[in-house]
């Protein structure tokens, strides 16, 4: 848990405070055994009512101090505990914010959602249950075995056999149980992950009328993590009781030799209750550690799943304080390869070149699976290319500062994505601070303002998780305002207007071009209407550049292109 040595500046006060009331606590507890065994041998022995008095006013004293001390602790714990829980989850969703697409592929969403959660959790509770149990536990062992040894050298050699035992019992419990709960986390990334599908997917599963597949599949997931969980459990069950039996067996050792000493006169009743009491705050102070190092072991587990997204080194590193620039919009790919981080087959993307200047309108067509998405990818550093190079304005796509580059480009993935909130505040998500004007004219180009106004609340209307409440043409049709309010001076659509008809979609694309005149536009589109009046047309096939040109040239040349062009229009129609 190197991590944690992060927070240590900002919590060592409060940390040595509790300290400091751990430490007196732990006296306090130390000296009511004495006090009480002196109350039994000289109070009561002598029948002296006012050493009695003095001893348990003396020992009240010294519980009242504990207390206070004990509710210290506890509140500087929770609130130290809590702090590092919070930084350390904003640390870890910080760091997921920086990774590229291609860091955040190496983990699991689900996964991902519980390490931010469970296993921050964990963690968390951990750091409490240090500052309450971990620390204080050796203080109080260590010191009713010191008294103990005070009281009765002869007895205390009780202690060479049961603190051996106990602290040997305590270390294979250690070694043994993590194995078990880090498959407790594991079966818990899978559980997530099921319910995540399952409430991504929830239309289709009953549209389908699945539901009891689905039910069965996340009873098996939920049973793994009850299985994973027992048999955590049973390895714990096992050392519990047997830590408990090595301390009392000493205790009856104390007790029989004890009761031997006192019936020869040699020792005091009240030194054997207290050496009696000194033991069982042993038995306590180890059954802390051991459930401290219970704790322990499920915090290791979880904090070596938090350490690997704090080591995950960004396959596509991105630089911040990079170049920062005006953008004009000049893009070049000079032979540019791409493959996703992993990937064994063949590059999505092979030996790319084409030229994009500002203002000018590109056109990407091309079959399902071509690489049109993943070539736009490359435009903001979503990716970085595995082989060739990328200009923006003359500059390589690497040196540009990724946060700058990317306020300046209008981006509408394949996938539109709505947040819950209202529609305004989906819109203003290209830009915080645009008017109520602004938003309404980028949502009139889009074609939606008639949409919004229809409705009750207007543009205060809320919007579902997802945009579920909205049909796919109205999503696209937001996420298109989102990316005009922004006024880019890149602006690239893919294949945004799928969800729209033919009607619609050429309303949209007539304003548009009058909307971003003088801004560079790359419209990525399945439908050749949607690109065909495009400055260049750049047609892939396969990853590789099948044709580059206008409409025009395009049907003239182009194998690929005119069998997208006669499927979609027909040979009649074309002519």
């Amino acid at each position: 848990m190197g991590f944690l040595r992060k927070y240590a500046p900002k919590y060592w006060k409060l940390f040595g405070a509790a300290i400091v009331f751990l430490v007196v606590e732990s006296v306090c507890d130390l000296l009511q055994p004495t006090v009480m065994a002196q109350i039994i041998d000289i109070g009561v022995a002598n029948r002296d009512l006012q050493v009695v008095l003095n001893l348990g006013a003396l020992m009240l004293l010294i519980t009242a101090i504990g207390a206070v001390c004990a509710v210290g602790r506890n509140i500087l714990s929770s609130h130290v505990a809590h702090g590092v829980g919070a930084d350390l989850r904003l640390d870890l969703f910080t760091k997921v914010q920086r990774l590229s697409l291609d860091g955040l592929s190496q983990f699991e969403t689900a996964s991902l959602i519980t390490r931010l959660t469970n296993d921050v959790t964990q963690v968390q509770h951990f750091v409490y249950r240090l500052m309450r149990l971990f620390l204080r536990a050796p203080i109080l062992g260590l010191g009713a075995a010191a008294m103990a040894i005070y009281l009765s050298p002869k007895m205390s050699t009780v202690l060479v056999v049961v603190l051996p035992a106990a602290a040997l019992l305590v270390a294979l419990n250690l070694r043994t149980a993590y194995p078990y709960f880090l498959r407790v986390q594991q079966a818990v990334d899978r559980v997530n992950q099921a319910l995540r599908e399952y409430l991504a997917g929830v239309r289709v599963v009953k549209a389908f009328n699945r539901a009891a597949y689905e039910r069965n599949r996340f009873e098996e997931v939920n049973q793994d993590v009850s299985t994973a969980h027992v048999q955590a459990e049973r390895v714990m069950a096992f050392f519990r009781p047997a830590i408990i039996l090595s301390v009392n067996l000493g205790i009856a050792a104390v007790l029989w030799f004890g009761g031997l000493s006192a019936r020869a006169g040699t020792m005091e009743i009240g030194k054997i209750i207290a050496f009696v009491n000194y033991l069982t705050q042993m038995l306590h102070a180890i059954m802390r550690i051991f459930f401290a190092f219970s704790i322990f072991i499920r915090a290791r587990a979880s904090a070596e799943r938090i350490t690997e997204v704090f080591e995950q080194e960004d396959p596509t590193p991105q630089v911040a304080d990079g170049y920062k620039a005006s953008l004009k919009g000049d893009i070049s790919f000079y032979n540019v390869s791409f493959a996703y981080a992993g990937s064994t087959g063949e590059p999505i993307l092979k030996d790319i070149s084409f030229t994009c200047r500002p203002g000018e309108t590109l056109g990407v067509i091309g079959s399902t699976g071509s690489g049109k998405s993943t070539l736009v990818n490359l435009i903001p550093r979503l990716y970085e290319p595995t082989a060739g190079r990328i200009t923006i304005d003359g500059v390589d796509v690497t040196e540009w500062d990724p946060g700058h580059l990317r306020d300046q480009i209008g981006y509408v993935p394949q996938k539109s994505l709505l947040f819950t909130g209202t529609i305004l505040d989906n819109i203003r998500w290209g830009r915080a601070g645009a008017s109520l004007e602004e938003v309404r004219a980028a949502a009139r180009v889009a074609q939606i303002d008639d949409f919004v106004m229809s409705l009750a609340d207007g543009y205060d209307s809320l919007v579902g998780q997802g945009g579920v409440n909205l049909s796919g043409g109205q999503k696209q049709r937001l996420s298109i305002a989102r990316a005009l309010v922004k006024k880019p001076t890149v602006l690239i659509l893919d294949d945004s207007t799928s969800a729209l008809d033919a009607i619609t979609e050429a309303e949209l694309r007539s304003e548009l071009f009058e909307f971003v005149e003088g801004v560079t536009c790359i419209i990525v589109s399945q439908r050749v209407t949607s690109i065909m009046n495009a400055d260049k047309i750049l047609v892939l096939d396969e990853g590789k550049i099948a044709g580059l040109g206008t409409h025009e040239e395009l049907l003239r040349k182009c194998r690929v292109y005119q069998d997208i062009y006669y499927s979609q229009i027909g040979r009649e129609e074309a002519v």
